[in-house]
């Protein structure tokens, strides 16, 4: 094995510190309105001729609409002519009252009928269009590298999977049909109103110049404070996400004010620019109500006079104050509309900027690694999670198929770091890491992921069945294997006190056995793998002494033949190893032997004085 040379560089840490910052990370969203609005269009596309039949049934509903006011307008005409008949002596005629209403009542149907078929329509396309948009988000969560996890923060990823494209979808069901409704209706409001009286109508146009004014001007105001407001709820969630699964540190180490505190700076933002985006948003129709009621009000006392002077009937200004109100009413929905509008494009600008993440390369695999023997080579490797801060600088290291390899080293040295590149999480920014004399960036990561098998610090369950965890090891395994991998790892000293043994249901994270449990359970699992390279992140620690005696003879059986690497905190657990590799600053300080390393009197020594109270400063800690 090379000498290695010891280099100056940025502890490990460093990854933690850039990512999120605080406890949490503040997101900087893109300003791509019109990127967002094609990506919008994109899903849209393949629904064009449902659309259309939703825009003809739109059409109709509110051409019926329009028309219901001339019926109005000759049964209250119909009315005073009645009366003015019955005062004169005449009979009054009911009939010719309920022949009008009949044709009201077909009407007023006919257009609640077509807006159930557009309705219906037209939430079977947003429900398309979410499927397909949670679809390609997932796919995309699926191939982006790990350090875009290490950026965000599992809440905001979730807010955008979830709230994000529910809000698009909400804004597109409820919105969409309303602007085409409004366009129709303001038109044909207009035209009938001409109809019947020019000077009213011209007169009704004075509300248009300060609307539209209003409208665009808070509009544009209001979507600023949306996209805060869904960034801010995706912090929200991050915040909500971390503290809860970390609920038993949180009071371990007392701090649930300072949880409660943080948590109520990032509520206490949301909901002021909510309030600012919901109070702009409602400010629009109101004020756009206010200049329509004066107009209303300017109308009626033209009107009226009108009334006296024989120049409209009774009935006529009935039916014109309802096709003014017609054509007032979209003005004031398109203010709402674009409000809506607003917080639909500053969800889809987030959801945008997750499908527009630089995928992890691609694989070009050169080679099959079928049968791998478990030889493991860094050459010259040199990492740095940030530009500028390396890490890892002409790491050179050599492993023979078969041996045990221990890794040390306080905090930070760089231990987990070896094991992400390993497993391809990351890829070395110089040298290369090979696997059977072939670079690993050569095997495609499927390939190169079934050669590895690891058991960490940090259990990861899912909801089922012990046997199904266990059985997550390896696709097909037959119940023999099952039971023999929960066998060698000692699984089953536990089960005969859980209540269905092994087909015990685990709750979310496996929460209702014990952390010694589970790690057993993810032992197990590592072993119906039968990888032909281990990577062990001190994977007894969790377990009680006898427990970890029994894992440990189970290892030693698994491990013969295999090349495993062990992330040691403990140096108790790792005498035996063939070769301890020594870290310090992102570099290979020592190597040998347990008792090699301890004859040396360097930096292992000292790390081992320090935990066996001998002599020293320097802890080991977890990583």
């Amino acid at each position: 094995m090379k000498k290695q040379q010891k280099v100056k560089v940025y502890k490990e840490k460093t990854k933690y510190s850039w990512s999120r910052g605080n406890g949490r990370r503040r997101q900087e969203k893109p300003q791509d309105s019109k990127g967002a609005l094609l990506f919008l269009l994109r899903y849209v596309q393949p629904f064009i001729p449902l659309l259309l039949l939703v825009l003809v049934f739109s059409v109709a509903t509110s051409l019926l609409t329009i028309k219901s006011p001339q019926y109005l307008e000759l049964v209250m005409d119909t009315l005073v002519k009645q009366l003015d008949n019955k005062l004169a002596g005449g009979e009054f005629s009911r009939q010719a009252i309920f022949a009008v209403l009949r044709q009201i009542v077909l009407v007023i149907g006919g257009a609640a009928l077509f807006a159930f078929f557009q309705q219906f329509i037209l939430a079977g396309i947003t429900q398309s269009i979410v499927r397909t948009m949670r679809g390609q988000v997932n796919g995309k969560l699926s191939v982006l590298p790990l350090r875009y996890f290490d950026l965000n923060s599992k809440g905001d990823i979730l807010s955008r999977m979830m709230n994000d494209i529910e809000n698009v979808s909400n804004t597109a069901q409820n919105n969409i049909v309303r602007l085409v409704s409004s366009a129709v209706t303001f038109v044909g409001a207009l035209y009938m109103m001409f109809q019947a009286s020019v000077p009213l109508t011209l007169m009704t146009f004075v509300i248009l110049p300060p609307s539209l004014l209003i409208t665009l001007v808070l509009s544009k105001r209001s979507k600023r404070y949306f996209r805060q407001q869904w960034d801010r709820t995706g912090e929200l969630n991050g915040h909500i996400e971390e503290m809860f699964t970390g609920h038993q540190l949180v009071k371990v180490f007392d701090h649930e004010q300072q949880s409660i505190a943080e948590f109520d700076d990032i509520n206490t933002e949301l909901a002021n620019v909510s309030l600012r985006a919901q109070f702009i948003s409602g400010t629009v129709g109101q004020v756009l109500r206010f200049v329509a009621n004066t107009a209303f009000l300017l109308l009626y006392v033209i009107g009226g006079n009108y009334i006296l002077q024989g120049k409209l009937t009774l009935g006529g200004l009935t039916a014109f104050s309802l096709y003014a109100s017609m054509f007032v009413q979209p003005v004031v929905d398109v203010g709402n509309i674009m409000n809506g509008l607003q917080s639909s494009l500053a969800s889809a600008e987030r959801i945008f900027s997750l499908l527009r993440e630089t995928d992890e390369p691609p694989d070009n695999p050169l080679y099959q690694i079928d049968a791998p023997s478990g030889a493991v080579r860094f050459e010259d490797v040199d990492f740095q999670y940030v530009e500028e801060k390396p890490l890892i600088e002409g790491l050179n290291l050599d492993v023979q198929p078969g041996k045990l390899v221990a890794i040390v080293g306080p905090t930070g040295a760089g231990k987990t770091t070896i094991v992400n590149l390993l497993m391809r999480f990351y890829d070395v920014n110089g040298g290369k890491i090979t696997v059977d004399g072939h670079d690993i960036r050569e095997i495609s990561r499927e390939n190169l992921r079934t050669i590895f098998g690891m058991v960490l610090q940090d259990t990861w369950l899912f909801e089922g069945s012990i046997r199904d965890n266990i059985a997550y090891g390896r696709i097909g395994a037959v119940e023999e294997d099952v039971l023999a991998a929960a066998k060698a790892a000692r699984v089953e000293h536990f089960l005969s006190a859980m209540p269905d043994g092994i087909d015990t249901q685990l709750e979310e994270d496996g929460s209702n056995v014990s952390q010694g449990q589970r790690q057993l359970i993810t032992i197990a699992r590592a072993i119906l793998a039968d990888p032909a390279i281990l990577i062990l992140d001190e994977a007894t620690s969790s377990v009680d002494t006898r427990t970890e005696l029994l894992i440990q003879q189970a290892m030693q059986t698994l491990m013969k033949g295999r090349t495993s690497f062990v992330i040691a905190h403990r140096l108790s657990t790792i005498r035996e190893a063939d070769t301890i590799l020594v870290m310090h600053d992102g570099g290979i300080v020592e190597t040998g032997t347990h008792n090699e390393l301890l004859a040396l009197n360097g930096f292992y020594t000292e790390i081992y004085n320090s935990q066996f109270g001998i002599a020293g400063e320097l802890v080991v800690g977890e990583e």
